[in-house]
């Protein structure tokens, strides 16, 4: 069963900079793509990028495109985003999760499995 696990969240001021990691075991990392989906306090969950089981492919929501970066090191298992530039209203727990094909619709969970348990992203001063 593939196990995703994320780190890299934390406190940064308006500005700043953090990288999430998203570390899968129990299984190869090659065959999914995987997703970084957001949640606020008080608001619905909202997908945030996505990349291709290859790398080649990716997509992100208009809020945070040229700000935020996916990319992937299938050996090491890992997925990265990127986040420059942050905003106040980028703050929510940070998860991502696998999808056995890839889809360019970030906005829909639909499809995706073996979720993390997220981690918390507070942009602050």
């Amino acid at each position: 069963q593939l196990q995703l696990v994320e780190s890299g969240g934390g406190l940064v001021q308006p500005g700043g900079s953090l990288r999430l990691s998203c570390a899968a075991s129990g299984f190869t990392l090659d065959y999914y793509a995987i997703g970084w989906f957001r949640q606020a306090p008080g608001k619905e969950r909202e997908g945030v990028s996505c990349i291709s089981s290859s790398g080649g492919s990716t997509n992100y929501v208009d809020s945070v495109k040229g700000r935020f970066t996916i990319s992937r090191d299938n050996a090491k298992k890992v997925v990265y985003l990127q986040m420059n530039s942050l905003k106040p209203e980028d703050t929510a727990i940070y998860y991502c999760a696998a999808r056995d094909l890839y889809s360019d619709n970030i906005a829909s969970p639909t499809g995706y499995h073996d979720w993390g348990q997220g981690t918390q992203v507070t942009v602050s001063s």
